[in-house]
């Protein structure tokens, strides 16, 4: 298995079509690496992730993490070396989606949600991380890659990526918004298209005008075209919406767990009021 994943993480980056058998339990874990972390580097994000001895680990390339983003953001910030991290821990079937993050700061913990969710991943505990503080744009692609392995399923490119320009834009409107607002906006639009697909384009934008309202935030015209033409192409996309609906209903569940856990009381009073916010606001629009 660990000869196949060293030859794969090779021919990923022409992105051919593959077959995995992976053979994950519910409880193990997959770990992906930037490919220009130092070994020192390497050694403590597995020790902080709490990897097991002999975890399944893949590498991500620059030159991965600029196929998925070059169209969405700026060379800049994707930069030239691979840092971002993360650890996908296989979940029990139908318990659903959970994220969690250390130095990444720009894409949140919900965007990811959004994000994945729109890719097709489901029932696994996410941890993303990086020695340094990210803006977190590059991740997305290191996970979808471990989910692919770990459910033995080939995601198709097209949906990979309109979940990093799904991620990207939902940070891009955080900045304008509010994060907490963009992302409970997103998951608002994708719950109620799960219900009923828009029929055309201007049902759909007045979809999205409409949970805005709801939410008390002013989009611009250009924020709202580009909403339209995100959730448009998504439409497109051969994507179970049905499935989308059941992983965020789930995950607005598993959100309000954590912040009444003994983890999520022993954070900082600052965060958790931040975080707070957030699930009081998906909460709210999921009622």
């Amino acid at each position: 298995m660990k000869k196949f994943l060293c030859c794969f993480a090779a021919a990923f980056v022409f992105t051919m079509p593959f077959a995995v058998s992976a053979d994950l339990a519910e409880g193990d874990m997959i770990v992906t690496l930037g490919e220009n972390l130092s070994e020192a580097q390497k050694e403590a994000l597995l020790k902080e992730m709490g990897a097991p001895s002999g975890v399944e680990v893949i590498t991500v390339s620059n030159e991965e993490e600029h196929q998925y983003l070059g169209k969405y953001v700026p060379k800049t910030m994707i930069g030239t070396r691979a840092i971002s991290s993360s650890a996908t821990t296989v979940n029990k079937k139908d318990t659903g989606l959970t994220v969690k993050t250390k130095n990444i700061t720009w894409v949140t913990d919900e965007m990811y949600l959004n994000a994945l969710m729109t890719a097709g991943v489901k029932d696994a505990s996410i941890y993303i991380t990086a020695p340094v503080a990210v803006s977190g744009t590059a991740a997305l692609t290191g996970i979808i890659k471990a989910y692919e392995i770990s459910a033995n399923e080939t995601i198709p490119e097209n949906i990979k990526q309109a979940a990093n320009e799904e991620m990207v834009e939902t940070a891009k409107l955080g900045d304008s918004i509010g994060k907490e607002n963009a992302s409970a906006l997103i998951a608002k639009v994708k719950e109620e298209i799960a219900k009923d697909k828009p029929k055309d384009e201007a049902e759909l934008k007045a979809l999205i005008e409409e949970q805005a309202k709801e939410l008390k935030v002013e989009l611009s015209s250009e924020e709202l075209n580009s909403l339209t033409a995100l959730f448009k192409k998504l439409q497109d996309l051969n994507i179970d919406w049905g499935q989308v609906g059941d992983q965020l209903d789930k995950a607005k569940d598993q959100f309000t767990k954590f912040l009444d856990s003994e983890e999520g009381h022993g954070i900082l009073a600052s965060l958790k009021k931040f975080f707070k916010s957030i699930a009081d606001v998906i909460r709210s629009f999921f009622e």
